[in-house]
């Protein structure tokens, strides 16, 4: 059964064999007041996506329609909804709901939830037994708090993958203050790292790319990262011990990664938060490492409303782009970017488009 009772994606049913995708239709829950449909046109291609079908984050809700950097047209408005208009461009992120009753949600915290988070695919809906599936679609359905008007002067295929990498990498910057007279660090060049870079300097922090070579310089230079530090160099650490003030971690990986250098790099009780989610485990935390500057350690998940909204606003005013490679939605396609992905092959984000040719 079509649309609006069910939506047609690019599904996985597990992770062997890998990557295989297999279009098919998929039940989306009831439609209530509060709800929007949007008509999917553009979809970044994240990390979470590999991590998720190659079963390195675990077990999950199978099958399952992965994608949460969406972009396209509100089709249809529930009757109490008052943040969106029909035919409206609209963004939709890593999450569709949460309780929006409780302290966490009131303040501006909603994506920390302990109730009710309803990831925007392999979450079960409440009361209905529905799974919560992603942008590889033709439609997806999102309570409208968490459905986020596109500006006019962001492209869709470049604001496609803020709806996710953006915000992760924007709300820590926000939060722990990076802005004029302060020094900011990005570790790792990836889909979330670029736009660190980028919104860090946009900011109008002194912004700092940190990676394992010089291999990136360049690019770094051109999102405008003010210097660059390779960790692979003899003494890369030590003229900027107690200097930085935030370091956002983007690092996709924690093998040989000697954090007591990083964290040494800190000034005194400066903040070091990670967003990347590696799949291995991490590194050892020791007191003795942190207690020279009282260095800070912690992460950072996604971020509000009301960040995602001012983190659009800047992009637009500021010109900030995500960088992209488009490709059109089949599953060759995204059998081939996930390949790619899983080898760092793209600078720095995927866009999927053609979702009418998809989906006609």
């Amino acid at each position: 059964m079509p649309y609006p009772e069910e939506s047609q994606g690019f599904m996985i049913d597990g992770p062997e064999p890998w990557a295989d995708f297999q279009k098919r239709w998929f039940k989306l829950k009831p439609f209530e007041e509060h709800d929007v449909d949007v008509k999917v046109e553009a979809c970044g291609i994240c990390g979470s996506d590999v991590h998720t079908i190659g079963g390195g984050w675990g077990p999950k809700n199978w099958p399952l329609c992965c994608g949460h950097e969406i972009v396209g047209t509100a089709i249809r408005v529930g009757a109490k909804v008052t943040n969106v208009k029909q035919g409206q461009r609209v963004g939709v992120g890593a999450q569709v709901y949460s309780c929006g009753e409780c302290k966490q949600c009131e303040n501006d915290n909603e994506t920390y939830c302990p109730h009710v988070l309803i990831d925007t695919y392999g979450s079960k809906w409440p009361n209905t037994g529905v799974i919560s599936q992603g942008g590889y679609s033709s439609h997806v359905r999102a309570h409208e708090h968490w459905v986020f008007a596109i500006p006019e002067k962001l492209a869709t295929n470049v604001a496609a993958p803020m709806l996710c990498a953006g915000i992760t990498a924007f709300s820590p910057l926000v939060r722990n203050g990076a802005g004029p007279g302060k020094k900011v660090g990005i570790v790792g060049m990836g889909g979330i790292g670029h736009l660190g870079i980028a919104f860090a300097k946009a900011l109008g922090a002194e912004t700092w790319a940190i990676s394992r070579t010089r291999a990136k310089e360049a690019d770094a230079r051109k999102l405008g990262a003010d210097g660059f530090i390779a960790t692979s160099e003899e003494g890369w650490d030590s003229e900027h011990r107690f200097s930085f003030d935030l370091i956002v971690n983007c690092a996709n990986s924690s093998q040989n990664f000697d954090l007591a250098r990083y964290l040494s790099i800190m000034d005194v009780h400066g903040r070091w938060v990670s967003v990347g989610l590696p799949e291995e485990e991490g590194q050892v935390i020791k007191a003795q490492n942190l207690i020279a500057n009282g260095v800070l350690i912690g992460a950072s998940h996604l971020g509000s409303r009301k960040e995602m909204i001012q983190m659009l606003n800047l992009a637009a005013e500021k010109g900030v782009g995500t960088w992209i490679e488009t490709i059109d939605i089949n599953e060759a396609n995204l059998k081939q970017a996930m390949t790619r992905m899983t080898k760092g092959d793209v600078r720095y984000r995927f866009t999927l488009t053609g979702f009418d040719k998809a989906f006609a």
